[in-house]
């Protein structure tokens, strides 16, 4: 197993298939708008370090429930919906394509990002299936 794939908890995709592979074949990290947090960077140093991984892929998705919405906005609706302000970004995004070239320089700059050869970022189309590369 050498592939790590941080993507959206969108159900719709289905990262391991998207690429060709096989269950057992790659670990999986899973956050809302695959957002890159501080978390996610604890999941990659350990599928690295612990777990021999080698490569990283940060996949978008369109159609994402946190596109074009606003941080500020989405983080107001989580307070009112449960009386308690989030105190962490919830990861919203604009720009798909400028979202995953942030995630994987953020992945660059990380010093818990033992492998750093192999970062591309990716945006999967959930309505036709199709997957393109985000150039750097």
């Amino acid at each position: 197993m050498g592939v790590v794939i941080v993507t959206c908890m969108d159900a719709r995709i289905e990262s391991g298939r998207i690429f060709g592979l096989q269950e057992g074949e790659v670990h999986v990290i899973r956050k809302a708008s695959g957002t890159v947090t501080e978390d996610v960077l604890r999941s990659l140093a350990i599928s690295q370090v612990v777990l021999g991984t080698r490569e990283i892929v940060v996949m978008k998705h369109r159609d994402c429930g946190l596109e074009g919405v606003g941080e500020e906005e989405l983080r107001g609706t989580i307070a009112a919906a449960t009386g308690a302000d989030p105190g962490f970004a919830v990861g919203t995004f604009r720009d798909a394509d400028a979202a995953v070239r942030e995630a994987c320089q953020a992945l660059l700059e990380s010093q818990l990002i033992s492998y750093k050869e192999s970062i591309r970022g990716f945006i999967y189309d959930v309505s036709d299936g199709t997957v393109r590369e985000v150039s750097p």
